[in-house]
């Protein structure tokens, strides 16, 4: 069977640490006020998604990606608000659908939940959990978040949290629903249970070609059909920078993603990074670096070629100044978008 899907854009953001024009780093406070202004931006140029990750270390500013997006709610009027992602298995699902419907509120029906297990695993000490029971708290979590989503009384009960016996939870939304995204990496496992659950599909793809995960975006709609779910949206997360040129563009980008990924590469032990893995990754991987022209034509292969309907950009790569990121941001809008629209329509058609 054929289904048409809206194509949209987003924008992530995790929050790293700035700095002024000068290379001066400025404080995580300045950065989160950055973030607001980096939203209201997005919105006023018609960008459909923004979305704000969670990190507990210090490179980065935001901890509490809920408090962000609901002062962002204020200053916006149209632009979808959402986690990316929120770090489920470290988090009490309650609280989470708590936070997001009170969101939802005050955004008028716009919040959006995407829940994953991060890539970083700092929230386990600072909140008390074992990273053994890392796969189990995810399972149980999502599964309690997704009958909390429902806004009916939750009977639930798991091993990781009290149980739950027809208990009410509040505020209920408006709209008596949240839409639920969640991140994958690249997990079959992770793909089939997104499906069951009725959640759409997040894909974060940070390396390598777009198109070796065409098999979990198939996977993902045959599970769809298999638990007898509607056909849903698959999104790209993926990481880039635009500026006027190719040239500028990697520029401005090498140093920041050296110094952020290299750090990360360091404490994982992937060893140095270098500009020749970065150059290859933009020529030939999931780094959307360069001219509006060149970006639009690595978005329009990401998504035919995985059959998704929505990519968010990673904008914010380390202690890139506002400067860069708000033109970036500008360049998405007004000339990207427009390109892969005009390529594809602002539909895609999607079998299954």
């Amino acid at each position: 069977m054929t289904e048409k899907l809206p194509i949209e854009f987003g924008l992530d953001t995790f929050g790293d640490i700035g700095s002024d024009d000068e290379g001066n780093p400025i404080s995580a406070a300045q950065s989160i006020r950055d973030i607001v202004d980096q939203a209201i931006l997005a919105d006023e140029l018609g960008i459909d998604h923004f979305n704000v990750g969670e990190h507990h270390r210090n490179d980065f500013a935001v901890s509490a990606p809920d408090t962000v997006l609901a002062g962002i709610s204020t200053v916006t009027h149209n632009i979808k608000l959402g986690s990316g992602v929120t770090v489920l298995s470290s988090e009490d699902p309650v609280r989470v659908y708590q936070r997001f419907a009170t969101l939802d509120a005050l955004s008028n029906g716009r919040a959006e939940i995407t829940a994953g297990r991060g890539s970083f695993t700092e929230s386990f000490p600072l909140f008390g959990f074992a990273l053994s029971d890392y796969e189990q708290l995810f399972e149980e979590r999502l599964d309690l978040l997704v009958e909390l989503l429902k806004e009916k009384p939750v009977t639930w009960s798991g091993e990781t949290r009290a149980a739950l016996n027809n208990q009410e939870v509040y505020p209920k939304t408006e709209r008596g629903a949240m839409p639920l995204r969640v991140g994958v990496g690249g997990s079959p496992h992770s793909v089939i249970r997104a499906a069951k659950h009725g959640a759409t599909l997040a894909l974060a793809i940070i390396g390598g070609s777009p198109d070796r995960f065409a098999p979990f975006a198939g996977l993902y709609r045959e599970s769809l059909n298999r638990f007898e779910q509607p056909q849903l949206s698959i999104g790209i997360h993926s990481p880039g920078h635009i500026a006027d040129t190719d040239e500028q563009a990697a520029k401005e980008m090498w140093p920041q993603y050296n110094n952020s990924f290299g750090r990360i590469g360091r404490e994982r032990g992937w060893g140095a990074m270098t500009y020749e893995h970065f150059d290859n990754e933009v020529q030939h991987g999931s780094l959307y670096v360069g001219s509006p022209e060149t970006v639009a034509k690595k978005i329009i292969f990401a998504l035919e070629s995985t059959g998704a309907n929505r990519f968010d950009l990673k904008f914010s790569t380390g202690a890139m100044p506002q400067s860069q990121m708000l033109r970036s941001i500008k360049l998405y809008a007004t000339e990207v978008i427009p390109m892969v629209k005009a390529a594809l329509g602002t539909e895609i058609a999607i079998s299954y």
